[in-house]
């Protein structure tokens, strides 16, 4: 008996806008190299199979670069019309032969990494699974820090009030920001927030490229008794010689890659052993398939790894390794989900619903949108 093929019926982008209830300064705004972010630009794909399986994906831009994203995203949505869903390493492929003449990296991925991730959920609701379960759960729930609360927009004050709550609320560790022009002025971030949460709670401290080797070497030794979780992005994140060599003299565990945007950027700093923490990021490398290929390889060195923002996406994909991993804490995209991440004892509990785990509110979704584009086979 011949069974009909299934097909991919239509597509539906939105381009939409989420604004921050308060703008936020990092290290790079302090640097004077960037404006406070205020708001996160995303492109959302409703993806519609011929037997009405839906699917939805997204990916996101900060400050700058929502809106080509979107426009590079209409143009490659036809690819997709009257293609068999399940061929994902096929579509992915074909996606970014559409691109490959903009750079093997870069928004040609990010925009891929929309209607890759939408594949995905169509492909676990036809199996009827959570996708944890369907690439291999290792876990139901995962450690997981925040990062909000300890941007360089806080006084060290106000950090500490708000890392307490968060800690009372289940959250496990507080990640600081640092990489201002005064060194000192970090290190005295750095001390009064472990003197204030005590000796236990994990402190991750994140640079955000902000330094060179040897400011970050001198940050490194400067705060050696302050039992860091890790130290982030302290060089730029192309540095792969930098970051080696400070992961081979530094205590402080080293990581980076939420700014690269490619698996293959990635695997760079694996191979060449040169960080103890990668920290990829599923939109920008391109979705779901290349971030898998990261996690495996990631698990042949026995790494860490903490994925970088959108843990909607993340927290499920995060399940399926069995090594130490954590998940970020951000909560911008919230209202975007008829789902809430569930935190409690220091880690989020991984959805077991059908699917990527969590869906398109669709009021909210109209509500931020700004531009919608129609793609159909009829």
């Amino acid at each position: 008996m011949m069974i009909e093929s299934e097909i991919i019926q239509s597509i539906h982008l939105n381009y939409i806008n989420v604004p921050l209830q308060k703008s936020l300064s990092d290290a790079k705004v302090f640097q004077g190299k960037q404006k406070p972010l205020s708001s996160v630009y995303l492109t959302c794909v409703r993806m519609e199979t011929s037997s009405h399986i839906k699917g939805e994906g997204y990916t996101y831009a900060l400050r700058a670069g929502g809106k080509s994203q979107y426009e590079l995203a209409k143009e490659l949505a036809p690819a997709l019309l009257g293609e068999n869903p399940f061929n994902i390493s096929y579509l992915w492929d074909k996606l970014h032969w559409c691109g490959n003449t903009l750079s093997e990296n870069g928004i040609i991925n990010q925009v891929i990494a929309a209607f890759d991730t939408a594949l995905w959920d169509i492909k676990t609701k036809k199996a009827g699974l959570p996708i944890s379960q369907l690439i291999g759960s290792y876990k139901s729930s995962i450690s997981c820090y925040n990062t909000t609360a300890g941007y360089l927009s806080f006084k060290i004050d106000e950090v500490i009030n708000k890392a307490k709550e968060l800690l009372a609320n289940g959250i496990g560790g507080i990640k600081l920001k640092v990489g201002q022009p005064d060194l000192d002025a970090d290190i005295f971030r750095v001390r009064t927030l472990r003197d204030k949460l005590g000796p236990n709670v994990p402190i991750m401290v994140d640079a955000n490229q902000q330094w060179n080797l040897e400011t970050a070497l001198r940050f490194g030794k400067a705060t050696e008794d302050c039992n860091l979780t890790w130290l982030e992005e302290p060089l730029n994140a192309y540095d792969l010689e930098g970051h080696y060599e400070l992961t081979h003299r530094l205590q402080v565990p080293i990581g980076t890659g939420e700014m690269l945007s490619s698996a293959a950027d990635l695997l760079r700093y694996i191979d060449h052993n040169a960080v103890n923490l990668i920290m990829p990021d599923a939109p920008r490398i391109g979705g779901i398939t290349p971030f898998l290929k990261v996690l495996d390889r990631a698990r042949e060195k026995r790494l860490a790894v903490a994925p970088h923002f959108v843990m909607e996406m993340h927290l499920p994909l995060a399940a399926t390794y069995a090594g130490s991993i954590w998940v970020e804490h951000i909560d911008w995209l919230k209202d975007l989900f008829n789902e809430q991440v569930e935190i409690a004892d220091g880690s989020m509990k991984v959805p077991k619903r059908i699917g990527n785990g969590f869906s398109f509110n669709e009021k909210n979704l109209n509500l931020f949108s700004k531009e919608d584009s129609i793609y159909s086979l009829d």
